[in-house]
């Protein structure tokens, strides 16, 4: 009986000895995953912005031709972006501030869905007064967001149609 719990104690002492083996080789492979997620590209808020300031661009041009599906399209870039933000760079303080953006979102959808160019103008300008108000909370008050005058791109149609 002895000899039958010492073996019994010698293979469970062999298993766990394995485990220890497994565990290492485990711990292993999760530090070199980690290490090459430490080095994987991650963008910074400064290109997010830039995607955030041509889709405002865009968005303007769409909604005074009244290109209502293309306006839609472009706010929802824009909220994708925002998510995008708030998702891959936490680490930047800027980032609590930018719910700034919702109610001017909210209002820009609100006109969107009443195919409101007047409506659309005012809350564009809200906006664009959201992004800056932003930008002055957070110490770049000199990055002024204006209501664009030119086209953001040369190779789109923003009239509706095709």
């Amino acid at each position: 009986m002895k000899i039958i719990i010492s073996l019994s104690l010698a293979i469970v002492l062999v298993s766990c000895g394995q485990g220890n083996n497994d565990m290492a080789t485990l711990q292993h492979q999760v530090d070199s995953l980690q290490k090459q997620l430490n080095h994987t590209y991650k963008p910074g808020l400064g290109e997010f912005m830039m995607g955030v300031q041509e889709h405002h661009a865009k968005l303007w041009f769409a909604g005074i031709n009244q290109n209502w599906p293309l306006a839609d399209f472009e706010v929802h870039e824009i909220g994708e972006t925002v998510d995008d933000i708030k998702q891959y760079c936490t680490d930047r303080p800027e980032v609590k501030s930018i719910g700034i953006i919702d109610p001017a979102i909210s209002s820009i959808d609100a006109a969107i869905k009443q195919k409101s160019v007047e409506q659309f103008k005012k809350a564009f300008t809200d906006l664009t007064n959201s992004c800056n108000n932003c930008h002055k909370d957070n110490q770049h008050g000199f990055n002024v967001i204006t209501i664009p005058t030119g086209l953001p791109v040369e190779n789109q149609r923003f009239k509706p149609g095709q």
